[in-house]
């Protein structure tokens, strides 16, 4: 009962592991993909020269876009760079994190034909970058500033991760807007996460209290997870679900409240994208 051929699975992860390449490989791309498209667009090519064409590296680029996305008068440009660049710096981690988002990004949604496109214009890939810095500084105690972040990233993006969130790497935010993720969540690697999705609490209880979510999971468009609960290893979320307990590692859920409803077997559903379910009724 698969609900993807697993040779399909295979070939996808395949090609996306293919395009993970370093962040020196990237930088290089960007950059070409940049002069291509000043060449092609008189209208852009300042706005590309000061984005990519004048930075020194993935580093400096990146630092530069987050900055200006995110600051107001009481925090401006230099030093909102300053903190990125600290961030990148300090735990090379952080930079690495990036180019695997980028490249999952790059492979993942077919409106992207290009690393460029994603690296500049991509909210979910901005607001996600951010909470990578705000995490650093929520694990450097330094959790103030890192609540600032997080709120002005709210405002900005409407993306409304805590920074105490741990994120593994290879992440796509599809799209992000309205996504929330509560304090004591974990989010693992190559995860992809669409619109509208929460990973919530179910009441005002304290400690421990939100999902945690294991590698190749997909969630698509507006699921709702709610409680302590694990989403197993490439299990996929119905759009519109509501989860409310633990998830098998490979099964695909769907409804209110959500139920299993097939299998996955060998497929990785974050990488695949697909988010369509069964068209037969098979319950456990």
């Amino acid at each position: 009962m698969n609900e993807i051929s697993p040779v399909a699975a295979t070939m996808t992860a395949s090609s996306e592991c293919s395009l993970v390449s370093t962040v020196a490989d990237i930088w290089q791309t960007l950059r070409a993909e940049a002069r291509r498209a000043a060449e092609g667009e008189a209208m852009l090519a300042r706005f590309l020269d000061l984005a990519v064409l004048e930075q020194d590296d993935l580093a400096s680029a990146l630092a530069g876009l987050l900055a200006r996305k995110l600051a107001e008068p009481h925090m401006p440009v230099e030093r909102l760079q300053d903190l990125v660049l600290t961030a990148l710096r300090d735990d090379p981690a952080v930079l690495a994190a990036t180019a695997a988002d980028l490249a999952a990004v790059r492979t993942r949604d077919p409106a992207s034909e290009t690393y460029l496109t994603p690296f500049l214009y991509y909210k979910g890939f901005h607001a996600l970058q951010w909470h990578r810095v705000g995490h650093f500084l929520w694990c450097n105690e330094r959790q103030d500033l890192a609540h600032f972040l997080q709120s002005r990233v709210s405002e900005v993006f409407a993306v409304d991760i805590h920074p105490a969130v741990p994120v593994g790497r290879g992440v796509f935010i599809d799209h992000g807007t309205g996504l929330v993720v509560g304090e004591t969540s974990v989010i693992g690697n190559d995860v992809s996460i669409l619109h509208e999705v929460t990973l919530g609490g179910t009441g005002k209880e304290r400690g421990d209290r939100h999902p945690k979510v294991q590698d190749g999971v997909l969630l698509s468009a507006g699921a709702k997870v709610l409680g302590n609960i694990t989403l197993g290893r490439n299990a996929k979320i119905g759009a519109g679900s509501v989860v409310l307990h633990n998830v098998p590692p490979c099964a695909t859920v769907a409804g209110v409240p959500a139920r299993v409803v097939g299998w996955c077997r060998e497929s990785v559903p974050a990488l695949l994208m697909d988010q369509s379910l069964p068209d037969y009724d098979y319950v456990i």
